[in-house]
């Protein structure tokens, strides 16, 4: 394979993923006006406290994902993995009497396992990621449910609620945790063989096998940190309530889904970016929160949350088509 075949396509995919950061930012700033004209509660701090709560959860576990549909995956097991790592968790507080940021380990070391059983059977049982985590998604809730009795989790020690609702000064601790994890993940999908291999199996998963890459391995290790960030997540989600809630993240997956395809990942697999990806959960939650403002039903909202995916998806791949042409009939990609 020439540098010139594998250059075009790198191009490419650099050239979508800027235009899609920069269509993300208009929308998002289009919204906040639409959404401040729309409502008188919308530009208060606390209403924008809570936007930004909510997107630590989702961005956590949408950085996370930006690897797995970067690596051509997808995992679909994400909320009940959150669910099940933050009832984990908070046991460990109630009934274990463990410190709350051992618990906090405990429960992300919840999710990383999940993560590693739905690597094995990408990589070692060939199962298809839809059908590997698909598989996860029922499992990890039902245990969830089995380990409740179907009932949340109180007694939780007080101080847990620093992770979730605490403040270092002005700033929450979620969103200080939101910006500590975007950092270190874009450091990873940029500058590490992780990001770079993921991106080389999801651009073409043979072509990074004969290139010496060890595809098997690396996807296994793409599916534990989406499994580890997932089992943070829930964490955090466990958090703000205090309590282990065996129904949290039903549907979530649709959100972090939505926002790392928003933020410019494409399904087809190889492009992707942190920062794509933050964007994209902070408009979701955005516009759960202008739904909510504007007494929009609850069962709208997914509706919209699904044209938002498709509209992603549809115009992601008009983007491809586009720029493919213009570089076939002479046109200059940079």
């Amino acid at each position: 394979m020439s540098s010139q075949m594998v250059a075009a396509p790198a191009a490419i995919g650099r050239r979508i993923q800027g235009i899609v950061r920069l269509e993300s930012l208009g929308v998002l700033v289009g919204l906040i006006v639409a959404l401040a004209i729309l409502s008188p509660y919308f530009l208060s701090v606390s209403n924008f406290l809570n936007i930004l709560l909510a997107t630590a959860v989702v961005g956590v576990l949408g950085f996370g994902a930006t690897f797995v549909i970067g690596s051509a995956g997808i995992d679909l097991s994400v909320g009940s993995v959150a669910a099940l790592a933050g009832v984990l968790g908070t046991k460990m507080m109630v009934q274990a009497h463990m410190a709350w940021p051992l618990a906090v380990l405990g429960g992300s070391a919840v999710g990383l396992a999940c993560g590693l059983g739905n690597g094995l059977l990408v990589t070692r049982a060939s199962l298809a990621p839809f059908i590997a985590t698909l598989g996860m998604t029922s499992v990890a809730r039902g245990l969830t449910y089995i380990v409740t009795g179907a009932v949340a989790v109180y007694g939780v020690p007080d101080a847990f609620r620093v992770l979730g609702g605490g403040n270092v000064g002005p700033l929450p601790v979620a969103l200080l945790v939101l910006v500590g994890v975007a950092l270190a993940a874009h450091l990873l999908l940029t500058w590490t063989r992780l990001g770079r291999y993921a991106y080389a199996i999801g651009s073409n998963s043979e072509a990074a096998r004969l290139a010496g890459i060890p595809v098997g391995r690396f996807l296994v290790i793409v599916y534990c940190l989406q499994g580890l960030l997932a089992g943070f997540g829930g964490m955090i989600a466990a958090s703000r309530t205090n309590s282990g809630q065996p129904n949290f993240g039903v549907g979530l997956e649709l959100d972090v889904i939505a926002a790392a395809v928003i933020g410019g990942a494409s399904l087809f697999g190889g492009q992707g970016t942190i920062l794509g990806t933050l964007l994209g959960a902070f408009l979701i939650e955005l516009i759960r929160n202008g739904s909510v403002l504007l007494n929009i039903d609850v069962f709208v909202q997914s509706v919209i949350i699904g044209l938002i995916i498709w509209l992603a998806v549809g115009w992601d791949q008009f983007r491809r088509r586009r720029l493919t042409q213009r570089r076939r009939g002479g046109g200059r990609v940079q």
